[in-house]
């Protein structure tokens, strides 16, 4: 899947945590999902949090065949910021299955 087709699902399953700015970054670049303005983009402005992982990481985890705390527990993903959420995401990765 590409970053625009991930930014597209993820706006129209709003997979967003509301009131909370969370970045995704990946080899193409970052994904913003505002839960403040309650909206994805390719922005890449100011996080609560920022997650990083592979694009081929992203996919597995949207595809269900990665789950989100095994990727940090074996540094496949990187937490800056508020821990919290990012467990909050996992619900929202929940979204686009």
């Amino acid at each position: 899947m590409t970053k625009q087709e991930l930014v597209a699902k993820m706006q129209e399953k709003q997979a967003w945590v509301p009131g909370k700015r969370i970045k995704l970054v990946m080899d193409e670049g970052a994904i913003l999902l505002d839960g403040q303005a309650n909206q994805v983009s390719e922005e890449d402005g100011a996080a609560d949090t920022t997650l990083k992982a592979t694009t081929a990481d992203w996919d597995a985890m949207v595809g269900g065949q990665l789950d989100g705390m095994t990727a940090f527990m074996t540094g496949k993903l990187k937490v800056e910021g508020d821990m919290s959420n990012a467990m909050q995401l996992q619900g929202v990765m929940a979204k686009l299955r």
